[in-house]
């Protein structure tokens, strides 16, 4: 395939898949455990530091090995196909149909409440169905989409940060340290919270599943990865500075809609309204990214593995339509058969364990081939490896005790998983697709 995606359609990718809904909601409950400022904005530099630490991992393994198909690929390579395509497995259905589904579920509830008066559920099908008919398209419009949607998302939180700045109507609250800060970052409930800062952050590793459509993948996905993380790390701790610094937390405490009530608090009446059109619009750009970057996976299994070719199937624009239509499929079919919480907390334990074995791949394969060329290498290695995987194995931890059921759900797809690829191994011939140009 046709490398046709740019640096600044790479960033894109990066920014709209960690921008959706988490920064928006996330607030309310932070401030139920932690009521005061600091140590909330601290979360978020957290989250952003462990983040970055994951992708500094992610760019050194693309950059050596830069093909599309993300964990699956990565994984295939640095352990074995069957790591690789369970991963590629839960990729398609926890990483990318969940979310699509879940995302594309918050869409329709905004889009409803912004007064248009459809089913959130059908509005939020269109939007999939939408989506997919893009990445049908040209692909070079599909990228041109993709990267404007994702620069109108952030020109308007940019607005709406200087417009609380500017003429705000709000409160004026304190955001530096105070007396009791450090005991609150020392406590379970900050530890806690971390989890759902990270559950925002997600999708920071998104240009590596189209690494084999980037032009000059071993310089271009590391830039975007790190610039990507860092310009959503700075919109995220703005955005909670300002919901904190602007809004009453009597009213945002314990409440998912936090972003509407900040916007109202800060902008009147017409700031919900303004803000529930941007987190709206927001998602439409994110589910973009999540279809682009999700139907890449399915199409790498169909070119390793001649059984399910079929997967790998272009038409005359050179979108990989099976791929494509399975990922949207599988997206409604989520959409219609649960809740937003049950989709996202099903998608979370999975989804951690593949980035912990990628990042780990990376002291794997530096012990295995120590002299293969290394376009970019991890700074400070492998302090940034060890950083990220002690936090994400605590939160995994953590997940797996607070959610029994979503945990036990994701193990049967493991196991769904692990049965597929045996019978795609013996009744196909495994083989190495060739390298994208």
């Amino acid at each position: 395939m046709k490398a046709h995606i740019t640096l600044p359609e790479a960033v894109s990718l990066v920014i709209t898949s960690m921008v959706g809904v988490g920064v928006f909601t996330s607030v309310g409950f932070q401030l139920l455990g932690l009521p005061s400022a600091f140590p909330i904005l601290m979360l978020w530099v957290v989250g952003g530091v462990v983040s970055f630490c994951g992708a500094l991992c992610y760019a050194e393994l693309v950059a050596m090995i830069p093909r599309s198909g993300g964990e699956y690929h990565l994984l295939r390579e640095a352990y074995h196909p069957i790591i690789g395509f369970l991963a590629g497995w839960i990729s398609m259905t926890a990483g990318f149909a969940a979310p699509i589904s879940s995302i594309s579920m918050v869409f329709g509830k905004y889009v409803h409440g912004l007064g248009i008066p459809f089913d959130p559920k059908l509005v939020a099908a269109f939007l999939i169905l939408f989506i997919a008919s893009v990445y049908l398209g040209n692909l070079r419009m599909g990228g041109r989409f993709l990267t404007a949607t994702t620069l109108l998302k952030v020109l308007l939180i940019l607005t709406f940060l200087g417009g609380a700045v500017l003429i705000s109507q709000g409160q004026s609250a304190s955001l530096t340290p105070r007396h009791g800060d450090l005991e609150l970052i020392a406590s379970a409930d900050f530890a806690a919270s971390l989890v759902y800062v990270m559950f925002a952050y997600l999708g920071w590793n998104g240009a590596a599943y189209v690494a084999g459509e980037i032009r000059n993948p071993q310089h271009v996905v590391p830039r975007a990865l790190i610039s990507g993380i860092l310009i959503v790390m700075t919109l995220y701790i703005s955005l909670n500075a300002v919901f904190l610094w602007r809004a009453p937390w009597t009213l945002m405490r314990g409440k998912e809609e936090a972003a509407l009530i900040a916007a109202k608090a800060i902008f009147g009446e017409t700031g919900g309204w303004f803000m529930g059109a941007l987190i709206a619009f927001g998602l439409v750009s994110t589910v973009a990214g999540f279809t682009l970057a999700g139907s890449r996976v399915s199409q790498r299994i169909g070119q390793d593995f001649s059984g399910a070719g079929f997967l790998g199937r272009v038409n005359g624009y050179g979108s990989p339509w099976v791929a494509v239509t399975l990922q949207s499929t599988l997206a409604l079919i989520m959409l219609f058969s649960g809740t937003f919480d049950q989709v996202t907390n099903y998608m979370m334990s999975q989804v951690t364990l593949c980035s912990m074995l990628a990042v780990l791949a990376v002291i794997v394969m530096r012990r295995r081939l120590p002299l293969a060329e290394r376009p970019f290498r991890v700074p400070l290695y492998p302090l940034p490896a060890v950083i990220y995987l002690l936090i994400s194995a605590w939160m995994l931890v953590f997940w797996v005790k607070a959610r029994p059921v979503e945990t036990a759900l994701g193990l049967l797809t493991l196991i769904a998983g692990a049965a597929i690829y045996l019978i795609t191994a013996a009744t196909s011939k495994q083989v190495s697709a060739p390298e994208e140009r």
